[in-house]
């Protein structure tokens, strides 16, 4: 039995919005989370309101800090980061009590544009296909060509993969391997 489409879309819409409950921050192999550009990090050392501040990851993966200076962030977990901190501040502050907390996750991030209800830029938490993009961004609009989207993947080499995405098919469940796993910095444009 094939569901209607406005049905099947219906489903997929609430199994993001149930697997969104969970967690947020994507996890890496290697002890958690990594960090990366725009992310946002409070890092404050115990009794001392000088040494308390948000900062942001910068897009070269660094933070500056008071007495540290800079150092690299992108790529470390949270308490790597704090180690770090901890090993270069000692020298000021020492038995220092560093905390680093991450405040916000901008990182990794995904983009839908084209003829869907709300495009955005949105945060990758966790795993995503192309559905659950799609449904993020409100479902197609009235107008989408929605035989024709495709998957933009930008490779750090500079060359591009397109995958083709037909949603009449998805929802006929028919070729259910196009709805990829998306990476960070993939365009998925319905036109």
């Amino acid at each position: 039995m094939k569901l209607p489409k406005f049905l099947f879309f219906l489903l997929m819409c609430t199994v993001v919005a149930l697997a969104s409950t969970g967690a947020f921050a994507q996890k890496e192999d290697k002890g958690g989370y990594k960090l990366g550009p725009e992310d946002v990090v409070e890092i404050s050392v115990w009794g001392d309101e000088e040494l308390a501040r948000e900062v942001v990851v910068r897009p070269d993966g660094g933070v500056s800090f008071p007495l540290v200076g800079d150092l690299k962030a992108g790529g470390l977990t949270v308490a790597q980061l704090r180690e770090e901190v901890r090993k270069r501040i000692v020298e000021y502050v020492p038995d220092a009590a560093v905390s680093v907390i991450l405040r916000k996750v901008e990182n990794p991030k995904i983009y839908i544009m084209g003829k869907v209800q709300s495009p955005r830029m949105a945060v990758m938490g966790q795993k995503m296909t192309v559905v659950q993009a799609l449904s993020l961004a409100g479902g197609l609009s009235n107008f989408a060509d929605s035989g024709n989207i495709i998957v933009v993947r930008q490779f750090p080499d500079g060359k591009q993969k397109v995958f083709e995405f037909d949603y009449d098919k998805f929802a006929d469940g028919d070729n259910l391997e196009q709805n990829i796993q998306l990476q960070p910095g993939d365009t998925i444009v319905v036109p």
